[in-house]
């Protein structure tokens, strides 16, 4: 291994502003990187459908095996603030001056992926076929998994089943294989207008409705595999006005689809009630944000990987997360994914850095994954 690259690469990488929705700069320069390395590539032109500039990137190493080889994925964007990044490296630990994310979420995934095509490409390795999967915009509502045209991507550059997803924050050895569903939410209240000074008992105050519904709801941790949050209240009245409108926003996460709809049906009967109580009206939407991600094959594929990082001395955790990602989207196109660490840690704030030590270790267990 190139350490000495793969540090200049991520530098190289994290002073690249790509925020969510404006990665082409970005975008352009990883294409260039895997065409230099002889890699064919195939961009997706998704991000036409939700405002953005960036595609999202489809590569393949033709391999010397036969098999259905592996895939690598990674996004491509970062969350603000990112912009003018000065990474600083201290020991092992690459760091910011505190102005700005690191953006080790996810370009250190995507530095990873990088070095392991150089070292199998350098010493001629022998594998299978390796499908390298680059999305934008997985901060924002995993816009850009969400948008691939799989109808448009070429047969052959279609990625293999099983996939190993760089994005997991932490040290290496740590292997997720298992995500919840995220549902959000939004309830608007309607009430009924008076002059607060006047004639307050002809109105209907739908922030009443929301409080008293509201306090009717389990909020926070449902159980051991559901969890709920509420975001927003919003109502804008002067003090004078009975206030007519009330919206609530929240979301609900879970690994069980009947836990999800249980907690949200209870929302529901809350408001039903609170509505009941003093009149008014109220409207519930849902939606499905992400579903849930799950092991097809009984983990056997993460139990395979942990192996690996046994084989090198490395503490293995297999994981059940509470967060989304990319993994998610993909779990529903029959994908089988797990998450793996690679050293960043404090991630999406100013203090982000990354371990250097931890994301050799993950370039090791690659490579070491793929020529076994």
């Amino acid at each position: 291994m190139n350490k000495t690259r793969v540090i200049n690469n991520f530098i190289e990488m994290v002073k690249i502003y790509s925020p969510s929705l404006n990665e082409k700069e970005y975008c352009e320069y990883l294409v260039k990187y895997l065409e230099k390395l002889g890699l064919e590539v195939y961009l997706d032109l998704g991000y036409e459908k939700y405002g953005g500039n960036a595609p999202t990137i489809f590569a393949k190493l033709k391999g010397h095996v036969e098999g259905d080889g592996i895939t690598l994925a990674a996004h491509t964007d970062v969350v603000e603030p990112c912009q003018n990044i000065n990474p600083i490296i201290d020991g092992d630990f690459i760091m910011t001056d505190e102005t700005t994310t690191l953006g080790g979420d996810d370009k250190a995934g995507i530095a990873a992926i990088l070095e392991t095509l150089e070292l199998l490409i350098e010493n001629n390795e022998n594998h299978k076929d390796i499908y390298v999967l680059l999305t934008p915009c997985e901060e924002n509502g995993m816009l850009g998994a969400k948008n691939i045209d799989w109808d448009k991507v070429p047969k052959h550059m279609i990625p293999a089943q099983n996939m190993i997803v760089i994005d997991n924050s932490g040290r290496a050895g740590l292997i997720a294989h298992t995500a919840p569903s995220k549902y959000d939410f939004k309830i608007t209240f309607n009430g009924r207008k008076a002059h607060a000074g006047i004639e307050p008992e002809k109105g209907i105050n739908a922030i009443t409705l929301a409080g008293v519904a509201i306090s009717n709801m389990n909020i926070g941790r449902i159980d051991s595999l559901t969890t709920s949050n509420l975001g927003t209240i919003h109502s804008e009245f002067p003090s004078n006005v009975v206030a007519d409108l009330c919206v609530v926003t929240g979301e609900v996460r879970g690994h069980s689809l009947e836990s999800i709809n249980e907690t949200l049906s209870s929302y529901e009967n809350a408001c039903k009630k609170s509505v009941e109580l003093f009149g008014g009206e109220f409207t519930f939407e849902k939606i499905c944000v992400f579903p849930a991600l799950k092991p097809t094959d009984e983990l056997a594929f993460a139990k395979e990987f942990a192996t690996i990082y046994e084989k090198m001395g490395i503490l293995t955790e297999l994981q059940i997360i509470g967060g989304g990602s990319d993994s998610n989207i993909f779990a529903e196109k029959g994908y089988n994914s797990i998450i793996i660490g690679v050293g960043m840690e404090a991630v999406h704030t100013v203090n982000e850095k990354l371990d250097t030590r931890e994301l050799f270790k993950t370039i090791e267990a690659l490579k070491n994954y793929i020529t076994k």
